[in-house]
């Protein structure tokens, strides 16, 4: 079965959007944690960030939005955060925190691939890694690999990035880990498109507006992409 990752920005009313994803079909909960200036994020993530820095959602915060959720929900969870965060927080702290909090693993969006090697996480690569560095992600990821589609920032896209095949290619060259594909992806198309040639998809951008509507509407379209992710058969 392909994975359906499902990213959600940390706030008060996330356990219960993440528990109806989950309800829905999604197989991973990505949990993200506000930072002012997220590098990977576009414009909908961006004031998704700023609206929960304003509710007062900071690191401490998040881990109980975590904990809470994890009360509803017995899929992974992965935080997803930022270098300077964590320098505030204190990087060994928190990773002992986000494990008794309920996390599965994290993502560290801005930290090389190379940098604390000791740290358990998801590693991303772009289709601007080099070879070398796309062999020590796989070496070193949690999991499964993160395979950003595009260079630039999340947000809505057309079609499915021309981009992705040559990464995977490459990727399947030197792991056996899962493939994940995400940024840009938000319809049931770009869903089916991904899973011919990936393992699961991570859709943050679309989630992010959907979960802004409410559980129900999120609920719906989580089913419209595992509906499209189970239309695609997986190798035998």
């Amino acid at each position: 079965m392909k994975a359906l990752v499902v990213y959600l920005m940390a706030g008060p009313e996330t356990p219960a959007l993440a528990a109806a994803a989950v309800d829905a079909g999604a197989d991973v909960v990505e949990l993200g944690f506000p930072f002012s200036d997220p590098l990977a994020d576009g414009p909908v993530i961006r004031r998704a960030a700023e609206r929960a820095l304003a509710q007062g959602m900071r690191t401490a915060q998040c881990l109980e939005c975590l904990a809470a959720t994890r009360a509803l929900v017995d899929a992974p969870l992965v935080p997803m955060t930022y270098s300077s965060l964590l320098d505030a927080y204190g990087w060994e702290r928190f990773a002992a925190d986000a494990r008794s909090a309920g996390a599965t693993s994290m993502i560290v969006a801005d930290l090389p691939v190379d940098e604390r090697p000791g740290l358990r996480r998801i590693q991303l690569v772009a289709p601007t890694s080099t070879d070398d560095r796309v062999r020590l992600a796989a070496e070193t990821t949690d999991g499964w690999l993160y395979l950003v589609t595009v260079a630039g920032t999340t947000g809505h896209r057309h079609e499915l990035s021309p981009a992705l095949a040559p990464l995977v290619e490459r990727a399947r060259s030197v792991t056996e880990v899962p493939l994940h594909a995400g940024f840009g992806i938000s319809t049931p198309d770009h869903a089916r498109a991904a899973a011919e040639i990936c393992d699961g998809i991570v859709v943050g951008t679309r989630a992010v507006e959907k979960a802004e509507e409410g559980e129900t509407a999120l609920s719906e379209w989580v089913r419209s992409l595992r509906a499209a992710l189970d239309s695609v058969a997986s190798p035998v």
